[in-house]
């Protein structure tokens, strides 16, 4: 664990740095928020619960174009994902899951206009015409359900308006500073306004063009002499985007107490394969019992030193390096990597991965890969949304919303991100959603109050697994291509009461009691096979996994089905010390259904079987307390929170080899966090955050049958220490509004990997950002600069250390100009 003062002293330097040099730019700060966090509208500064909240205005200025973009901002807010970053999701206080299979669900629940998005790739998604997003963080549970146990994001659309037209037009041309000099095109608009009295109409659109940023720099004198191509387009360059996005919404207010709305969304994105690099690594392997008939055990992986030329490094039982290869000097039938070398006497160049590969910059954008297809993968999502609300009396209002969505994908991910045709990996979901809220709210004199009742299905279908291309070792050894699948299928329905009160006991003090009693039903399929592969671009084809076992060279199957009964609740006090100064402390109770690990056919058997496929429901119990504080008449607002957490079979994803399974663990984590904004002077807006956390994981195995003891560990892609901090001036110049921002983000260095193996963490690191802007009569001009000193933050990892003696990791996007034209009428 790293130590937060000396954090504290690296955010002082930062921010010191930002006040002398960055002012900034024309939107408020400290304009009001409202948010809908507790199922009502209320001033963000109102709610007792820690909310990071920001308009659609800031999140034009703060470069915000995809929906996990705004995690730089919020304190104890990151993420995590698979795929190289184009299946992200959110992570919350530690509180995160990054099982690459779509059958789970993210305890960190994302919404859109209060519409459920049940399926993990749904979650990255591009952000346009939003009037707000709410960060919430603890467990939400009892007012959202039984998947908001790190917390909840929310984003809400801007509606049709009955008041006037109005809309915009934005369109953005940018370029990476990449040896492929990647442009970027972005077009955005939205008209909406009055069609009648009674309707009115919103549309709104963004389509954007990326071209790939990382540099391939294949040939096929790079594979090796026995191997060949993967298929057609081999080697193309990686990190492009294609997307297409719309919505359009509707209202209808045939009285003062009647309004419905009915929404549509739809996006499309086509892709390259997922955009990792390669770094070198090798295992670090221990004699643990001096038997030669057991393997000796992984027990720590380290970047490859540039002389080092095993496949695997072997110590003795008291740790000394007995200078033999874990993986080529074992006897046969014991050697630590049966299959992972493919038999070699060691690595084919010193410091490389097994076959002599060693990425040609390291974390800059060239790299040399084979599977490297240009658009080879998509995702296509939908929905339809149908709110109502209806004003039953002065003090009482019903809601009833309606939401379905339909989620399609395929994506794909070279394994060793290397010239070597060895294996890829596939990622595809074929699911819906569906979801029913009926609530009443209503207040006294002394209390407000929500109650209701909730249905959720979720059916789904996955395709993961890994691929033996065409020229692969398994087509030229095993002469045909495979694909070694896992089709899952689960259905969900979940069933909900909800309540919530507040009663003032007195005109300062305020009690909040909540309770959500739920009941879950899963039904799961799941089949696992290895069978010939059509192509490199389709994925499971053949009869093997509709459940014909006796069509796969192996074949598994199972099925079950389960119920249980959940429950939710939160306990709370506020206390208005003034008008301006709240704090409250309380209990919160969160819970995450259990369900079915889907994984692939390795981790099938090295987790056990079908005795490691279904895992239990995870519970949280938050003990919290904060304050909101508004000085200086309106110019300053400090929110600040500190917590404690008591997990209960934690949730916790442990990959180990090609694959991994969801495990159960006890876990605790306490934190604190802090928001300033503040408008010291006419045109001058300062933004500075903190979250500091220390979470572990406990007892977690190296695999499962580990001789070795369990140890403690740091939960995955969860910095213990965040700081972001933001400047803006806007002044009156050339017959308009100029204003200059920067920002400055900072965060500690984190593992992708359960294990907490060496080599499995990202560098902690320091983003900047900068633009400068004109406006003028409806007319918005901006030039910007993202990332402006070309850092490396990771995004996403896997240690594979003992399949190709490498780590494939991926990084967000490298530095980035962009001019911006904005119309708004």
């Amino acid at each position: 664990m790293s130590h937060p003062t000396s954090q504290l002293s690296k955010l002082a330097i930062a921010v010191g740095t930002l006040a002398i040099a960055l002012p900034a730019a024309s939107q408020s700060v400290l304009e009001e928020i409202v948010v809908v966090a507790q199922k009502r509208e209320q001033n963000l500064q109102e709610v007792p619960i820690a909310i990071s909240a920001f308009t659609g205005a800031q999140m034009d200025a703060l470069g915000v174009s995809e929906s996990f973009d705004i995690a730089t901002f919020a304190p104890g807010v990151h993420i995590s994902g698979n795929l190289a970053g184009q299946n992200t999701q959110f992570s919350i206080r530690g509180v995160t899951q990054n099982d690459f299979n779509d059958i789970i669900e993210a305890p960190n629940a994302v919404y859109l206009d209060e519409g459920y998005i049940a399926v993990a790739q749904a979650q990255t998604f591009a952000v346009f015409d939003i009037d707000r997003v709410e960060i919430l963080k603890g467990p939400q549970g009892t007012l959202f359900g039984r998947n908001a146990t790190g917390g909840l994001v929310h984003f809400i659309s801007n509606g049709p308006s009955f008041d006037e037209t109005s809309g915009y037009l934005d369109v953005e041309v940018g370029q990476f500073d990449t040896a492929n000099n990647a442009n970027r095109y972005v077009v955005e608009g939205a008209v909406g306004g009055p069609l009648s009295d009674t309707f009115a109409a919103r549309a709104a659109f963004r389509y954007s063009k990326q071209d790939p940023y990382l540099q391939n720099l294949y040939s096929n004198a790079d594979q090796l002499p026995f191997l060949g191509d993967p298929g057609p387009g081999a080697g193309a360059d990686l990190g492009d985007d294609d997307t297409l996005a719309a919505r359009v919404r509707f209202a209808f207010q045939p009285t003062d107490n009647l309004r419905m709305d009915l929404s549509f969304n739809y996006s499309e994105s086509e892709v390259a394969t997922g955009p990792y690099q390669s770094k070198s690594t090798v295992g670090i392997a221990q004699d643990h019992d001096n038997n030669p008939d057991t393997p000796p055990e992984l027990i720590n992986v380290i970047n490859t030193p540039s002389n080092e030329s095993r496949l695997t490094i072997l110590l003795d039982q008291n740790g000394n390096d007995t200078g033999l290869d874990g993986g080529a000097d074992i006897e046969d039938g014991d050697e630590f990597l049966p299959g992972g070398g493919g038999g070699l006497p060691g690595r084919l160049a010193p410091g490389a991965d097994f076959f002599g590969y060693l990425d040609p910059d390291g974390d800059d954008f060239t790299f040399s890969g084979d599977f490297a297809f240009a658009d080879q993968g998509s995702t296509e999502n939908s929905g339809i949304n149908f709110k109502v609300s209806w004003d039953m009396s002065d003090s009482m209002t019903f809601t009833s919303i309606t939401d379905y969505k339909d989620y399609e994908k395929l994506l794909f991910i070279d394994v060793d991100s290397a010239p070597v045709n060895q294996l890829a990996n596939y990622a595809g979901v074929d699911a819906s959603s569906f979801t029913q809220e009926l609530r009443l709210n209503g207040e006294t004199d002394r209390s407000r109050w929500v109650a209701g009742f909730y249905y959720l299905n979720i059916d789904s279908e996955s395709d993961n697994g890994l691929k033996g291309p065409q020229g692969s070792f398994a087509d030229v050894f095993g002469g045909v291509p495979i694909d070694v699948g896992t089709v899952a299928e689960l259905e969900t329905d979940s069933y909900s009461l909800f309540g919530q009160y507040e009663y003032d006991i007195s005109d300062r003090l305020t009690v909040i009691a909540g309770l959500r009693g739920m009941r879950e039903e899963k039904d799961f399929g799941l089949v696992l096979g290895v069978a010939p592969s059509e192509s490199s671009f389709v994925v499971n084809t053949s009869p093997c996994f509709s459940g014909q076992l006796d069509q796969c060279f192996v074949g598994v199957s199972y099925e079950d089905d389960n119920s249980e009964t959940l429950w939710a609740g939160k306990l709370q006090l506020t206390y208005d010390v003034s008008d301006d100064l709240m704090v409250y402390g309380g209990i919160n109770r969160g819970v995450k259904a259990g369900s079915y690990n889907a994984p692939l056919l390795g981790a099938y058997f090295g987790s056990g079987g079908d005795a490691g496929l279904p895992y239990d429901s995870e519970e949280l119990t938050s003990y919290e307390a904060g304050f909101k504080a508004t000085l200086g008449g309106g110019t300053t607002r400090i929110n600040g929170t500190a917590f404690y957490y008591d997990y209960t079979d934690y949730q916790a994803f442990l990959f180990v080899g090609v694959g991994g399974v969801v495990i159960n663990k006890d876990a605790d984590n306490y934190g604190v966090e802090l928001e300033i904004q503040s408008s010291p002077m006419e045109g001058l807006d300062l933004i500075l955050s903190g979250a500091y956390f220390d979470a572990t994981v406990k007892d977690v195995s190296l695999r499962n049958g580990s001789p070795l003891p369990p140890s403690d560990v740091d939960p995955t892609y969860a910095p213990e220490f965040q700081a972001t901090g933001l400047a803006r001036y806007s002044f009156d110049a050339l017959g308009g509004v100029v204003a200059v921002q920067g920002d400055i983000s900072y965060s500690d260095e984190y593992y992708y990997n359960l294990r907490n193996f060496d080599a499995d963490k990202f560098d902690s690191y320091t983003v900047v950002n900068a633009q400068i802007s004109y406006a003028n009569n409806g007319w918005l001009a901006t030039l910007a600069a993202r990332n402006i000193t070309d850092e490396r933050p990771g995004i996403q990892g896997f240690d594979l250390a003992t399949l190709c003696g490498c780590n494939e990791v991926a990084y967000k996007a490298p530095r980035y100009y962009a001019f911006s034209v904005r119309k708004e009428f």
